[in-house]
């Protein structure tokens, strides 16, 4: 029997107050946390590369992108000369890779909204002909 997209099997849904698996174990885990947290530092002074990696990823914290403006010098040729300017502004350092491909992504959109108006421009002529 398939599965009806978007329905459940359980109708009134998880009753309340029934804890969930994840809270439990952290429950258990809790009274240990202060020895846990001393192995794995020690496991990542001593060169451990998974414990290091949990280290810095609960200390560092998550790069998030800046909504500041970019500015490069774009061609006003073609759009694969664009894309050839982005290309050269990433690999100089003038940009970042994610700032590119942030530019790359909307050159691309550019280039569907130009394909569609001009297949819209050409049915309708088509159908002019008709």
């Amino acid at each position: 029997m398939a599965f009806i997209k978007g329905t459940s099997g359980n109708v009134k849904g998880r009753k309340v107050g029934i804890p969930d698996r994840r809270t439990e174990l952290r429950e258990l885990l809790k009274p240990h946390a202060p020895a846990l947290l001393k192995i794995c530092v020690e496991l990542a002074l001593s060169g451990d590369i998974g414990a290091m990696k949990l280290c810095l990823d609960r200390i560092t914290p998550a790069i998030k992108p800046t909504a500041e403006t970019i500015s490069i010098p774009m061609p006003a040729g073609s759009l694969a000369d664009q894309g050839k300017a982005i290309l050269e502004a990433a690999s100089t350092g003038i940009i970042s890779l994610d700032e590119a491909r942030g530019l790359t992504e909307i050159l691309t959109g550019q280039i569907k909204l130009l394909e569609f108006s001009d297949m819209e421009s050409r049915i309708a002529a088509l159908e002019k002909l008709n």
